[in-house]
Order: structure tokens, then sequence, then C-alpha cells
């Protein structure tokens, strides 16, 4: 089997180092995705990109954070789903019931988060082929056509992270250890 290097700033290709000096800077440690992600340096700028872009989107942090979980749960992300649990009670405070029944894959305890998951969930399932009931149903719960492509930036997002995470068979950092998850399939 072949192993990738879970990069550190002293390793990382020179080009992939400012981003990870950042993140240690930022969090206090550099979590493995992105030291995975550092063998490709434009492919970790992306994804710090990308996820600049989302936080910039018509949802709150709260909702970002379910779509994330949402995507990640239905790609079967143990890194991604770990994390992103951390960050959604710690630091997001999404109440425990809506984190519990995403990484469960349960109904949402509330509504218009459960309108959000399930709509992402469709996204990712169907590659974006989404019939147009299940955007009607979306829209028709008070999001807008603007959040449902901004849904398509968010699964973008995670299917880096989510497939990269997958290739290089991330470990999950003890920082995230908590959430630790195990996938479905």
């Amino acid at each position: 089997m072949t192993e990738f290097v879970t990069h550190t700033i002293e390793s990382a290709p020179a080009a992939a180092r400012p981003a990870l000096e950042t993140a240690r800077a930022r969090l206090g440690f550099i979590p493995n995705l992105y030291g995975n992600l550092a063998e490709a340096p434009a492919a970790l700028q992306a994804y710090f990109d990308l996820s600049a872009q989302f936080d910039k989107t018509s949802f709150t942090p709260v909702e970002r954070q379910v779509a994330l979980l949402a995507i990640s749960t239905e790609n079967n992300c143990e890194f991604c789903v770990a994390a992103h649990s951390v960050i959604a009670r710690k630091m997001v405070k999404v109440p425990d019931a809506v984190v519990d029944a995403l990484r469960a894959g349960t109904v949402l305890p509330d509504a218009r988060l459960e309108a959000l998951a399930a709509f992402t969930r469709v996204v990712v399932r169907d590659r974006g082929f989404v019939s147009s009931a299940a955007v009607d149903a979306f829209l028709g719960t008070g999001f807008t056509r603007q959040q449902a492509i901004e849904v398509v930036l968010a699964v973008s997002m995670k299917t880096l992270s989510n497939y990269a995470n997958h290739l290089t068979h991330t470990k999950t950092n003890p920082e995230f250890a908590a959430e630790s998850w195990k996938r479905t399939i």
C-alpha cells in the first residue's frame, strides 16, 4: 500500500510552508488533513481558498457546520466528521442534539437545519443531479436559490478534503479524538 507523508512545516514543500505556519499559529497545531494536502501545495491552498469563500456565504456559522457535517458523513470521512464535530460543538456552539443526529444519520431536531442537511446529502448522493422536487422542498423551507448553489460550494470544498483523506488515510489528530467517528460502509 502506498503511504503518504503527513508533512510538518519542516518536511513540507516550500510552497506549502506558509499555509502550514498560518494554520499552526491560528490553531496551535497542524491538522493532519493540512499536513497531507501539503504534498500538493496547490491543493492545500485550494482548500483554504474554498473554505474562505464558504465562510462568506449567506449561511450562518451553524448552518455551515450542518452542511459540512452532512457532506462528511455522506462521504464517510472519519477525519472530517471528527474535526467538524469539534468545531461545531466547541467553536460554533451547534446544539449537541444537532451534531449527534448528523453523526448518526438521523433526523435533526430542528426542521430548518434538517432541510439543509437533507438537501446537502441529496446534492452529494446525486452528484448535483438534484430533482426539481428536492430543490423545491429546500426552497419551500425558506432557503434561497443562492443557498442551493452555496451548498454546491460546500460540497466542492468537502469533496476535496474528504477524498484527500480517503486517499491518504488521514489519521485523526489527538485534538479531534474525543469526536472520533467510524464510517458506515
